[in-house]
């Protein structure tokens, strides 16, 4: 799970600092940076699957495409260097030991681990000039000699600074000179040659790309429905970044007879059930079903009922609300428990009520299946179900949720983060943070007083 994210020089951002929560939701206007706080984790989770060992940060891939790195630094200034954090809590304790000597010893030992990254502009290209791992009171770090960039150093000290009583040992033999970071975060494999206790290296390595391989990630622009699904019999990862593999992902799950509940203590369902449950809880229809036309043909059909007593029809025959949620309740039932899903405007094209009730789905997920979900929206409805139901005490708390305000005065992004107390209120809200419905009503309602004046007179 992502405890902490925090990066500077980032397109708008000249820094950002994100504390996550079991459901951490971004608002604010438009162009204010809130897609670049999800595009920052794509980015670390696109360069951990670049087959490019020497890419320091892959720009441009499935999940994000964004230009040089000119582009992507804050005011595209190439001197400045873009640094990042990353704070998992892990589902386990890592346990780091020195396997050099006769007897094993333990280095560290934490729930968690910090991940950070130093990456500067050479020749038009990105280039990582430091690394390092923090956990149990450690600091493990490869960075440059003395400023030199062709020279690199790994150290152990303490976090604070201070010398430790582990220390990297060579190996003997003629004294190579270690390479640099590989990517934006692997030690290069000569550390765990040069050094003859430095195998653990890989360990933190793991820890990390396996926290980057259980982010999940779902755009705010999803495929149309079709009339008919062709399934390859395969098992998507996930839903696809455009909810492409959805009706792939409820057949497999089918397919493997999974079983989910809605809350603790009530009984399994099957899949399809689960996700009919919330479409219908949304108010968006009141049966839902994955059909193959004709046995063996391998050609599938959603059909869905609208209303008690309708006609069944195809999902392309509704509104296209429902074929738009549907890939952000299937993605949040599919992936394994403890995942972290990364959503963009997930209630767009829904109607409010239905917005409202996208907040409880977010929340099931979260608490029942342990699912963490940063959420960017625009959604004022999503919201306010959010606090009621922080005030009703049963669901959610207050600490499970983080929420922040984005804006970008003069063109420089900031976070906001909102105190949101037990009963739900958001104790700092900003001006016209969900536009300004006050100031409407009365406006207009001055307006129909002027107007009426108007009329009595004439």
């Amino acid at each position: 799970m992502l405890k902490r994210l925090t990066f500077t020089n980032f397109k708008s951002w000249p820094r950002a600092d994100l504390e996550c929560g079991r459901i951490t939701g971004v608002f604010g206007t438009n162009s204010s940076g809130k897609t670049s706080l999800l595009q920052f984790p794509l980015l670390l989770k696109q360069t951990k699957d670049a087959t490019d060992r020497a890419t320091a940060l892959e720009l441009n891939g499935s999940l994000v495409r964004l230009g040089t790195i000119r582009d992507a630094l804050f005011q595209h200034d190439e001197t400045a260097e873009l640094t990042w954090t990353a704070s998992f809590a892990l589902d386990q304790p890592l346990n780091l030991s020195d396997s050099s000597g006769k007897h094993k010893s333990v280095i560290a030992s934490g729930d968690t681990f910090l991940v950070s990254g130093e990456v500067t502009s050479a020749s038009m290209a990105p280039v990582t000039r430091r690394i390092a791992y923090d956990i149990g009171g450690m600091r493990f770090q490869l960075g440059p000699r003395n400023g030199d960039g062709s020279k690199f150093d790994l150290t152990a000290e303490h976090r604070d600074g201070s010398k430790a009583d582990f220390a990297f040992t060579r190996t003997q033999g003629r004294a190579w000179q270690l390479p640099g970071p590989i990517k934006s975060y692997a030690f290069p494999d000569q550390a765990r040659t040069y050094y003859q206790n430095a195998s653990f290296l890989a360990d933190l390595e793991a820890s990390y790309e396996a926290e980057l391989d259980r982010t999940y990630y779902l755009g705010p622009l999803r495929e149309y429905p079709q009339r008919d699904y062709l399934w390859a019999r395969s098992r998507p990862s996930d839903v696809g970044d455009k909810g492409q593999n959805t009706i792939s992902a409820i057949l497999a799950a089918t397919e493997s007879a999974e079983l989910r509940n809605v809350w603790p203590k009530t009984r399994l369902r099957p899949f399809q059930e689960i996700i009919a449950y919330w479409l219908k809880e949304m108010g968006l229809i009141d049966s839902f079903e994955v059909k193959e036309i004709a046995p063996g043909s391998n050609r599938w059909q959603v059909r869905v009922r609208t209303r008690p007593g309708s006609s069944e029809v195809l999902l392309t025959d509704v509104g296209f609300g429902v074929s738009q949620v549907l890939p952000v309740i299937t993605l949040l039932q599919y992936v394994p428990e403890g995942s972290t899903v990364l959503l963009e405007q997930p209630e767009i094209h829904l109607h409010p009520l239905a917005q409202s009730a996208l907040a409880d789905v977010l929340i099931q997920a979260a608490k029942k299946r342990r699912v963490q979900i940063i959420v960017e929206s625009h959604s004022e409805h999503l919201l306010l179900r959010l606090q009621r139901r922080i005030a009703e005490g049963g669901r959610i708390s207050a600490d499970d949720v983080k929420l922040y305000f984005c804006d970008a005065p003069g063109g420089r992004s900031t976070l906001t983060p909102l105190n949101v107390d037990m009963f739900g209120n958001i104790r700092n809200w900003p001006d016209k943070f969900m536009g300004d419905a006050f100031g409407e009503t009365a406006e207009a309602e001055l307006a129909r007083l002027k107007r009426m004046r108007a009329e009595g007179q004439s």
